[in-house]
């Protein structure tokens, strides 16, 4: 009998070398291509790959539950768009340092940036949070030009080569990369309780948290971002970034979210999460073929 390979072990030995290593490759390859002739290569490429792929009906299945009323031509529309945005993103990755985002430059229009100047002067700790749209990769980069102190929460790579790559791109931002899970909750309160500020993305589908409306539906979402607002008292300011046409991109900082103030914990925390999912909605609402429809929001 044939033996078969724990699927531990399969990551170990394959999967994650193979994506590490084409991780790398790519980002090396974009790097030697100028920006906007990476991203119109690989957008294209993804427009016409994307769809084939099983994940695709995934993607699919989601814009049918959120969106009823639309078409199948409505829905076939949005998901290319889909992966061609995300196809230019990934080609964009290894320039986004490169990129002047002080507002002074026609490639990244910044509004509302007052908002982040309140985050650096108002003495208090403070949350930046956003979601996968546009070119997210961007957010990051906005707030050194801008002198706010802030540590930036993601989702660690699977493929150890491909973290290596990632984390080397961030350069200077290295040690400011804090990841998920039970060791980055400490970090996060250590920063928050030092007067520190956080950059947060929330609209992944997490195995723990509370069933929140989303699009209607509930939707597994973490509650870290409003515990940590109401115990330190500290303003969330939303940001989204807009893909404009090819790489040219629009930022908006928003006004910081109210806080609820009920004096009952657990009702607080759901009805800020609330909030911020409606936020996020309502950017899906208005770009939603710069979404990533691929990942398990609602658990399908």
């Amino acid at each position: 009998m044939r033996r078969r390979f724990p699927p531990r072990w399969k990551k170990r030995f394959f999967t994650w070398p193979i994506s590490g290593v084409m991780t790398w490759f790519l980002y090396y390859l974009m790097l030697i291509l100028p920006i906007d002739l990476g991203s119109a290569i690989v957008g294209k490429l993804f427009r016409f790959l994307g769809p084939q792929l099983p994940i695709n009906k995934r993607a699919k299945t989601h814009l049918q539950s959120c969106f009823p009323h639309w078409n199948e031509i409505e829905i076939e529309a949005t998901i290319r768009d889909m992966w061609e945005n995300l196809g230019r993103t990934t080609a964009e990755f290894p320039h986004i340092q490169r990129l002047d985002v002080s507002g002074n430059d026609k490639r990244v229009e910044v509004i509302g940036v007052e908002h982040i100047h309140s985050l650096r002067d108002d003495g208090l700790p403070g949350i930046v949070f956003s979601a996968h749209l546009g070119n997210w990769e961007l957010l990051p980069m906005l707030a050194q030009p801008n002198g706010l102190d802030m540590h930036f929460v993601y989702r660690e790579l699977n493929a150890p080569l491909a973290e290596k790559v990632l984390r080397r791109h961030y350069n200077k931002l290295r040690e400011r990369l804090i990841s998920k899970g039970r060791e980055g909750a400490i970090q996060m309160a250590r920063v928050l309780r030092e007067g520190g500020h956080l950059a947060i993305m929330v609209d992944q589908k997490l195995n723990e948290g509370l069933e929140i409306p989303f699009f209607g539906q509930p939707a597994k979402t973490s509650t870290a971002l409003a515990s940590f607002a109401l115990r330190y008292k500290c303003p969330i300011v939303p940001a989204r970034v807009e893909r404009l046409s090819g790489a040219n991109f629009r930022v908006i900082f928003y006004p910081a979210l109210e806080l609820p103030n009920s004096g009952i914990q657990d009702a607080d925390i759901k009805e800020l999460m609330i909030r911020v999912n409606k936020q996020i909605e309502n950017w899906v609402r208005d770009t939603p073929s710069q979404w990533l429809w691929l990942h398990r929001r609602w658990g399908k």
